[in-house]
């Protein structure tokens, strides 16, 4: 089959921490917590079993009601590379498969995140602004954290 065609989000992001604290926050369901919120959700409530072959459930509260998210680890190579299923109503509770590595980069971190696999061109679309806001939350907290330290 022919890539070229088939959907996808990728979106970047630079923050200032360490690949380290980074990949480790995506792990953590406190942390997972505060920020896995795009868009209009309100809260989020996290349950993470961390491990290659453990599964996620992350229920993000929004107006409008509760919308449920799963997935199992498939790779947890840290701090360079995470990969996972993602399942939820807005992918059509499909299999998409979502990468994100961490590239240390001049005192800093860039985050790639890529979500393959999605059903539609406008799941790549709102998925693409969902995945911008999260990585724009953290990278907001770790500004935050840095100009208080």
């Amino acid at each position: 089959m022919n890539d070229v065609n088939v959907p996808k989000v990728i979106v970047r992001r630079e923050i200032a921490a360490p690949a380290q604290e980074l990949f480790d926050a995506w792990l953590d369901p406190a942390s997972l917590a505060v920020w896995m919120r795009p868009g209009d959700t309100l809260r989020s409530a996290i349950k993470v079993d961390p491990r290659v072959g453990g599964s996620f459930e992350i229920v993000m509260h929004t107006p409008s009601g509760a919308i449920p998210h799963t997935g199992t680890y498939m790779e947890i190579d840290r701090p360079r590379r995470l990969v996972f299923t993602w399942n939820s109503p807005y992918a059509l509770n499909n299999d998409s498969l979502v990468t994100v590595e961490f590239r240390p980069i001049r005192g800093a971190t860039e985050i790639v995140l890529t979500h393959e696999k999605l059903p539609s061109n406008e799941m790549v679309a709102a998925h693409t602004k969902g995945w911008s806001d999260i990585l724009e939350i953290i990278a907001g907290i770790y500004s935050e954290a840095r100009s208080i330290a």
